[in-house]
Protein backbone atom coordinates (compact mmCIF):
# COMPACT_ATOMS: atom_id res chain seq x y z
CA UNK A 1 0.00 0.00 0.00
CA UNK A 2 3.02 2.17 0.29
CA UNK A 3 4.05 1.77 -3.38
CA UNK A 4 1.04 3.40 -4.09
CA UNK A 5 0.67 7.49 -4.59
CA UNK A 6 -0.95 9.44 -1.81
CA UNK A 7 -3.86 10.05 -4.76
CA UNK A 8 -4.19 6.49 -5.20
CA UNK A 9 -4.38 5.88 -1.37
CA UNK A 10 -7.02 8.48 -0.94
CA UNK A 11 -9.20 7.39 -4.06
CA UNK A 12 -9.27 3.41 -2.27
CA UNK A 13 -9.86 5.09 1.20
CA UNK A 14 -12.75 7.11 0.46
CA UNK A 15 -14.46 4.51 -2.35
CA UNK A 16 -14.57 1.44 0.22
CA UNK A 17 -15.24 4.04 2.85
CA UNK A 18 -18.26 4.67 0.90
CA UNK A 19 -19.23 1.12 -0.07
CA UNK A 20 -18.90 -0.59 2.79
CA UNK A 21 -20.44 2.17 5.09
CA UNK A 22 -23.56 2.16 2.69
CA UNK A 23 -23.66 -1.26 3.14
CA UNK A 24 -23.68 -1.90 6.73
CA UNK A 25 -26.31 1.29 6.71
CA UNK A 26 -28.42 -1.01 4.23
CA UNK A 27 -28.53 -3.68 6.87
CA UNK A 28 -29.69 -0.79 9.77
CA UNK A 29 -26.04 -1.26 11.45
CA UNK A 30 -26.13 2.14 14.19
CA UNK A 31 -23.40 4.17 13.46
CA UNK A 32 -22.58 2.48 10.20
CA UNK A 33 -21.28 5.64 8.47
CA UNK A 34 -18.31 5.67 11.24
CA UNK A 35 -17.44 1.83 11.90
CA UNK A 36 -17.48 1.47 7.70
CA UNK A 37 -14.35 4.00 7.39
CA UNK A 38 -12.98 2.87 10.56
CA UNK A 39 -12.38 -0.67 9.55
CA UNK A 40 -10.89 0.71 6.36
CA UNK A 41 -8.93 2.56 8.07
CA UNK A 42 -7.32 -0.19 9.86
CA UNK A 43 -6.92 -2.48 6.98
CA UNK A 44 -4.95 0.33 4.83
CA UNK A 45 -3.33 1.46 8.07
CA UNK A 46 -1.56 -2.08 8.59
CA UNK A 47 -1.30 -2.74 4.82
CA UNK A 48 1.29 0.46 5.36
CA UNK A 49 -0.84 3.34 3.93
CA UNK A 50 0.50 6.69 4.40
CA UNK A 51 -2.04 8.69 4.92
CA UNK A 52 -3.25 10.39 8.07
CA UNK A 53 -5.96 13.02 9.35
CA UNK A 54 -4.62 16.45 9.99
CA UNK A 55 -6.02 17.22 13.83
CA UNK A 56 -7.72 19.99 12.98
CA UNK A 57 -10.01 18.41 10.51
CA UNK A 58 -10.20 15.99 13.57
CA UNK A 59 -11.11 18.70 16.21
CA UNK A 60 -14.19 20.25 13.48
CA UNK A 61 -15.23 17.30 13.56
CA UNK A 62 -16.03 17.03 17.16
CA UNK A 63 -17.55 20.38 17.24
CA UNK A 64 -20.21 18.74 14.51
CA UNK A 65 -20.85 16.09 16.48
CA UNK A 66 -21.18 18.75 19.72
CA UNK A 67 -23.87 20.57 18.06
CA UNK A 68 -25.58 17.16 16.42
CA UNK A 69 -25.88 15.97 20.15
CA UNK A 70 -27.06 19.89 21.46
CA UNK A 71 -30.38 19.16 19.21
CA UNK A 72 -31.09 16.43 21.99
CA UNK A 73 -30.07 17.80 25.16
CA UNK A 74 -31.85 20.48 27.04
CA UNK A 75 -30.33 21.99 30.24
CA UNK A 76 -32.28 19.59 31.96
CA UNK A 77 -29.23 16.92 30.87
CA UNK A 78 -28.22 17.01 34.89
CA UNK A 79 -31.76 15.75 35.92
CA UNK A 80 -30.44 12.50 35.68
CA UNK A 81 -27.09 12.74 37.62
CA UNK A 82 -29.35 14.95 40.33
CA UNK A 83 -31.93 12.91 40.97
CA UNK A 84 -30.10 9.62 41.21
CA UNK A 85 -26.70 10.95 42.33
CA UNK A 86 -26.47 7.90 44.36
CA UNK A 87 -26.60 5.01 41.83
CA UNK A 88 -24.58 7.51 39.69
CA UNK A 89 -21.86 7.71 41.83
CA UNK A 90 -21.43 4.34 42.56
CA UNK A 91 -21.44 3.43 38.63
CA UNK A 92 -18.98 6.01 38.58
CA UNK A 93 -16.66 5.13 41.15
CA UNK A 94 -17.18 0.99 40.19
CA UNK A 95 -15.82 2.24 36.63
CA UNK A 96 -12.81 3.88 37.81
CA UNK A 97 -12.14 0.59 40.28
CA UNK A 98 -12.73 -1.65 37.13
CA UNK A 99 -10.24 0.47 35.32
CA UNK A 100 -7.62 0.75 37.81
CA UNK A 101 -7.73 -3.06 38.13
CA UNK A 102 -7.71 -3.32 34.56
CA UNK A 103 -4.47 -0.99 34.33
CA UNK A 104 -2.85 -2.92 37.70
CA UNK A 105 -2.83 -6.38 36.05
CA UNK A 106 -1.86 -5.32 32.80
CA UNK A 107 1.13 -4.11 34.37
CA UNK A 108 1.62 -6.50 36.26
CA UNK A 109 1.29 -9.57 33.70
CA UNK A 110 3.00 -7.61 30.85
CA UNK A 111 5.89 -5.90 29.68
CA UNK A 112 4.18 -2.04 29.69
CA UNK A 113 5.59 0.45 31.96
CA UNK A 114 3.43 1.34 34.61
CA UNK A 115 2.02 4.78 33.22
CA UNK A 116 2.12 3.41 29.88
CA UNK A 117 -0.31 0.77 31.14
CA UNK A 118 -2.52 2.92 33.47
CA UNK A 119 -3.08 5.86 31.04
CA UNK A 120 -3.91 2.79 27.88
CA UNK A 121 -6.30 1.65 30.46
CA UNK A 122 -8.49 4.53 31.64
CA UNK A 123 -11.87 4.76 30.14
CA UNK A 124 -12.15 8.29 29.28
CA UNK A 125 -12.19 10.19 25.87
CA UNK A 126 -9.75 8.40 23.52
CA UNK A 127 -8.08 11.61 22.00
CA UNK A 128 -7.54 13.01 25.24
CA UNK A 129 -5.73 10.43 27.38
CA UNK A 130 -3.00 10.12 24.55
CA UNK A 131 -2.41 13.66 25.11
CA UNK A 132 -1.86 13.90 28.42
CA UNK A 133 0.15 10.55 28.81
CA UNK A 134 3.26 11.70 27.28
CA UNK A 135 3.40 14.52 30.03
CA UNK A 136 2.71 11.87 32.58
CA UNK A 137 5.81 9.81 31.71
CA UNK A 138 3.97 7.30 29.05
CA UNK A 139 4.74 6.12 25.76
CA UNK A 140 2.31 8.16 23.61
CA UNK A 141 2.49 5.57 20.93
CA UNK A 142 1.38 2.58 22.83
CA UNK A 143 -1.22 4.64 24.89
CA UNK A 144 -2.97 5.38 21.71
CA UNK A 145 -2.79 1.69 19.93
CA UNK A 146 -4.35 0.69 23.23
CA UNK A 147 -7.16 3.70 23.39
CA UNK A 148 -8.43 3.70 19.93
CA UNK A 149 -8.17 -0.43 20.16
CA UNK A 150 -10.90 -0.55 22.95
CA UNK A 151 -12.76 2.22 20.78
CA UNK A 152 -12.78 -0.05 17.86
CA UNK A 153 -13.98 -2.85 20.34
CA UNK A 154 -16.20 -0.80 21.69
CA UNK A 155 -17.71 0.76 18.57
CA UNK A 156 -18.49 -2.75 17.14
CA UNK A 157 -19.67 -3.93 19.82
CA UNK A 158 -22.13 -1.57 20.90
CA UNK A 159 -23.22 -1.37 17.24
CA UNK A 160 -24.17 -5.24 17.11
CA UNK A 161 -25.74 -4.80 20.86
CA UNK A 162 -27.54 -1.91 18.70
CA UNK A 163 -28.56 -3.89 15.89
CA UNK A 164 -29.51 -7.35 17.96
CA UNK A 165 -31.60 -6.23 20.46
CA UNK A 166 -33.66 -3.55 18.26
CA UNK A 167 -33.68 -5.21 15.18
CA UNK A 168 -34.28 -2.91 12.06
CA UNK A 169 -35.81 -0.37 14.67
CA UNK A 170 -31.88 0.11 15.64
CA UNK A 171 -31.83 3.21 13.27
CA UNK A 172 -34.12 6.00 14.09
CA UNK A 173 -37.30 6.24 11.56
CA UNK A 174 -37.24 9.31 10.49
CA UNK A 175 -36.40 9.29 6.89
CA UNK A 176 -33.17 10.96 6.28
CA UNK A 177 -32.78 14.49 4.17
CA UNK A 178 -28.79 14.27 2.73
CA UNK A 179 -29.23 17.58 1.42
CA UNK A 180 -31.47 20.18 3.18
CA UNK A 181 -32.37 23.62 1.77
CA UNK A 182 -29.66 25.28 4.08
CA UNK A 183 -30.70 29.08 6.01
CA UNK A 184 -29.58 31.24 8.42
CA UNK A 185 -29.93 28.44 11.20
CA UNK A 186 -26.91 26.62 9.36
CA UNK A 187 -24.85 29.73 9.24
CA UNK A 188 -25.08 30.18 12.69
CA UNK A 189 -24.34 26.63 13.49
CA UNK A 190 -21.46 26.61 11.78
CA UNK A 191 -20.35 29.60 14.12
CA UNK A 192 -20.81 27.68 17.45
CA UNK A 193 -19.07 25.10 15.78
CA UNK A 194 -15.72 27.34 14.47
CA UNK A 195 -16.18 29.09 18.19
CA UNK A 196 -16.53 26.03 20.66
CA UNK A 197 -13.97 24.36 18.74
CA UNK A 198 -10.89 27.61 18.69
CA UNK A 199 -12.11 27.74 22.93
CA UNK A 200 -11.92 24.32 23.50
CA UNK A 201 -7.93 24.32 21.73
CA UNK A 202 -7.00 27.66 23.46
CA UNK A 203 -7.96 26.78 26.92
CA UNK A 204 -7.29 23.15 26.61
CA UNK A 205 -9.97 21.71 27.81
CA UNK A 206 -10.12 17.69 27.38
CA UNK A 207 -12.93 16.72 24.56
CA UNK A 208 -13.80 20.97 24.33
CA UNK A 209 -14.05 20.76 21.07
CA UNK A 210 -16.84 18.54 21.52
CA UNK A 211 -18.11 19.58 25.09
CA UNK A 212 -18.24 23.16 23.96
CA UNK A 213 -20.78 23.28 21.36
CA UNK A 214 -22.94 20.83 22.70
CA UNK A 215 -23.47 22.92 25.51
CA UNK A 216 -23.61 26.19 24.51
CA UNK A 217 -25.66 24.39 21.43
CA UNK A 218 -28.32 23.25 23.80
CA UNK A 219 -28.63 26.40 25.89
CA UNK A 220 -29.28 28.51 22.82
CA UNK A 221 -31.67 25.90 21.17
CA UNK A 222 -33.66 24.95 24.25
CA UNK A 223 -33.87 28.38 25.22
CA UNK A 224 -35.50 29.59 21.67
CA UNK A 225 -32.61 31.62 20.81
CA UNK A 226 -31.57 29.93 17.56
CA UNK A 227 -32.38 26.15 15.67
CA UNK A 228 -29.83 24.55 15.08
CA UNK A 229 -29.15 23.05 12.15
CA UNK A 230 -26.54 20.14 11.16
CA UNK A 231 -27.49 18.53 7.96
CA UNK A 232 -26.63 14.83 6.82
CA UNK A 233 -23.69 15.33 4.45
CA UNK A 234 -21.76 17.20 7.01
CA UNK A 235 -22.24 14.61 9.57
CA UNK A 236 -21.37 11.68 7.48
CA UNK A 237 -18.32 13.69 6.17
CA UNK A 238 -17.75 14.28 10.35
CA UNK A 239 -18.14 10.21 11.07
CA UNK A 240 -15.67 9.21 8.06
CA UNK A 241 -12.98 11.46 9.10
CA UNK A 242 -13.10 10.68 12.79
CA UNK A 243 -13.10 6.86 11.67
CA UNK A 244 -10.37 7.40 9.45
CA UNK A 245 -8.24 9.14 12.55
CA UNK A 246 -9.05 5.74 15.02
CA UNK A 247 -8.25 3.50 11.91
CA UNK A 248 -5.30 4.68 10.18
CA UNK A 249 -3.39 5.10 13.65
CA UNK A 250 -3.09 1.14 13.75
CA UNK A 251 -0.05 1.31 11.50
CA UNK A 252 2.09 -1.72 11.14
CA UNK A 253 5.21 -0.30 13.50
CA UNK A 254 3.12 0.47 16.22
CA UNK A 255 1.55 -3.17 16.03
CA UNK A 256 4.90 -4.60 15.99
CA UNK A 257 5.87 -2.68 19.04
CA UNK A 258 2.69 -3.32 20.55
CA UNK A 259 2.78 -7.25 19.28
CA UNK A 260 4.32 -9.07 22.76
CA UNK A 261 1.67 -7.34 25.16
CA UNK A 262 -1.17 -7.58 22.56
CA UNK A 263 -3.01 -11.14 24.42
CA UNK A 264 -2.70 -8.71 27.72
CA UNK A 265 -3.99 -5.97 25.66
CA UNK A 266 -7.10 -7.72 24.38
CA UNK A 267 -7.67 -9.54 27.88
CA UNK A 268 -7.45 -5.95 29.64
CA UNK A 269 -9.95 -4.65 26.89
CA UNK A 270 -12.64 -7.27 26.96
CA UNK A 271 -12.39 -7.81 30.86
CA UNK A 272 -13.12 -4.09 31.35
CA UNK A 273 -15.79 -4.09 28.42
CA UNK A 274 -17.55 -6.94 30.13
CA UNK A 275 -17.38 -5.24 34.06
CA UNK A 276 -19.18 -2.06 32.54
CA UNK A 277 -21.47 -4.63 30.73
CA UNK A 278 -22.32 -5.91 33.81
CA UNK A 279 -22.79 -2.24 35.30
CA UNK A 280 -25.03 -1.33 32.66
CA UNK A 281 -27.01 -4.81 33.67
CA UNK A 282 -27.79 -3.64 37.15
CA UNK A 283 -28.35 0.06 36.53
CA UNK A 284 -31.37 -1.05 33.94
CA UNK A 285 -32.60 -2.73 37.53
CA UNK A 286 -32.07 0.28 39.22
CA UNK A 287 -33.22 2.98 37.30
CA UNK A 288 -35.80 3.66 34.71
CA UNK A 289 -33.11 3.07 31.33
CA UNK A 290 -33.27 0.30 28.51
CA UNK A 291 -30.09 -1.98 28.37
CA UNK A 292 -28.32 -0.57 24.89
CA UNK A 293 -29.03 3.48 27.03
CA UNK A 294 -27.07 1.78 30.26
CA UNK A 295 -24.87 -0.28 28.05
CA UNK A 296 -23.56 2.95 26.47
CA UNK A 297 -23.78 5.70 29.60
CA UNK A 298 -20.96 3.00 30.58
CA UNK A 299 -19.58 2.24 28.07
CA UNK A 300 -15.20 2.50 27.92
CA UNK A 301 -14.68 4.24 24.46
CA UNK A 302 -14.31 7.62 23.25
CA UNK A 303 -17.20 10.00 24.20
CA UNK A 304 -17.08 10.94 20.19
CA UNK A 305 -18.01 7.28 19.11
CA UNK A 306 -20.40 6.57 21.65
CA UNK A 307 -22.31 9.99 21.33
CA UNK A 308 -22.09 8.43 16.87
CA UNK A 309 -23.79 5.34 18.09
CA UNK A 310 -26.57 7.02 20.28
CA UNK A 311 -27.59 9.45 18.04
CA UNK A 312 -28.36 6.65 15.46
CA UNK A 313 -29.70 4.47 18.63
CA UNK A 314 -33.07 4.86 19.65
CA UNK A 315 -31.73 5.44 23.49
CA UNK A 316 -31.45 8.64 25.79
CA UNK A 317 -29.19 10.39 24.78
CA UNK A 318 -29.23 12.96 27.49
CA UNK A 319 -28.96 10.62 29.95
CA UNK A 320 -25.71 8.58 27.98
CA UNK A 321 -23.93 12.09 27.51
CA UNK A 322 -24.42 13.01 31.02
CA UNK A 323 -22.56 10.10 32.84
CA UNK A 324 -20.21 9.59 29.91
CA UNK A 325 -18.98 13.30 30.43
CA UNK A 326 -19.08 12.84 34.14
CA UNK A 327 -16.74 10.03 34.15
CA UNK A 328 -14.50 11.79 31.62
CA UNK A 329 -14.17 14.47 33.82
CA UNK A 330 -13.66 12.24 36.75
CA UNK A 331 -10.83 10.35 34.63
CA UNK A 332 -8.89 13.41 33.80
CA UNK A 333 -8.66 14.57 37.84
CA UNK A 334 -7.63 11.53 39.42
CA UNK A 335 -5.88 9.67 36.33
CA UNK A 336 -2.56 11.37 37.30
CA UNK A 337 -2.92 9.98 40.93
CA UNK A 338 -3.81 6.69 39.77
CA UNK A 339 -0.87 6.57 36.94
CA UNK A 340 1.49 6.84 40.33
CA UNK A 341 -0.25 4.39 42.30
CA UNK A 342 -0.18 1.72 39.20
CA UNK A 343 3.87 2.48 38.06
CA UNK A 344 4.17 2.13 41.93
CA UNK A 345 2.74 -0.70 43.13
CA UNK A 346 2.24 -2.87 39.90
CA UNK A 347 6.17 -4.50 39.59
CA UNK A 348 5.82 -5.20 43.40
Amino acid sequence: MEKRSRTQQWAILLGVSLLLGFVLQYFHVPAALLLGPMIVGVVMGLMGATLRIDKRLFILCQAVLGCMIAQSLSPSVIDPLIADWPIVLAVLLMTMAASGLSGFLLVRYSDLPGPTGAWGSSPGGASAMVAMAADYGADARLVAFMQYLRVLFVATAAAMVARIGLGDEAQSAAPQVWFPALDMRFVITLGIMLLGAWLGQRFRIPAGALLIPALAGAVLQSSGTVELQVPEWLLAAAYALIGWTVGLRFTRPIFRLALRTLPQMLASIIGLMLLCGGMAWILTKLLDVDLLTAYLATSPGGLDTVAIIAAGSRVDIAFVMALQTLRLFTILLTGPAMARFISRFARA
